[in-house]
């Protein structure tokens, strides 16, 4: 999945008003964090995780570790805080998130 810059700007604006719900720590990305995050993006496809102070991972890289894992994409680093997209499959989710599709070109 790519995301264009138009529809990462659409994200991140939804992303400000999320909580965070992942918090990466001295553990890094294991097994329960793998699906804790899993489990919440397919309940809410944009997810805001936090890496700790005791973490040996850097945001961007515990972001890349975790959006490999969870097949996600990683819409934003900022300082500690990273936020994940995964489109859910769900058809009967009501409130998914509709991106806005890139302008045709001529």
């Amino acid at each position: 999945m790519d995301l264009t810059s138009r529809q990462r700007a659409q994200l991140r604006g939804l992303a400000n008003s999320i909580d965070t719900i992942v918090h990466i720590g001295k553990d890094g990305i294991g097994e329960n964090l793998t699906r804790q995050a899993d489990s919440a993006l397919e309940a809410r496809e944009l997810i805001k995780c936090k890496v700790l102070e005791n973490s040996l991972l850097s945001s961007r890289e515990a972001a890349q570790e975790l959006a490999g894992a969870t097949r996600s994409e990683v819409v934003q680093v900022i300082g500690t805080k990273f936020v994940l997209y995964r489109p859910t499959h769900n058809r009967e989710k009501k409130d998914r998130i509709v991106l806005i599709p890139d302008k045709k070109r001529k």
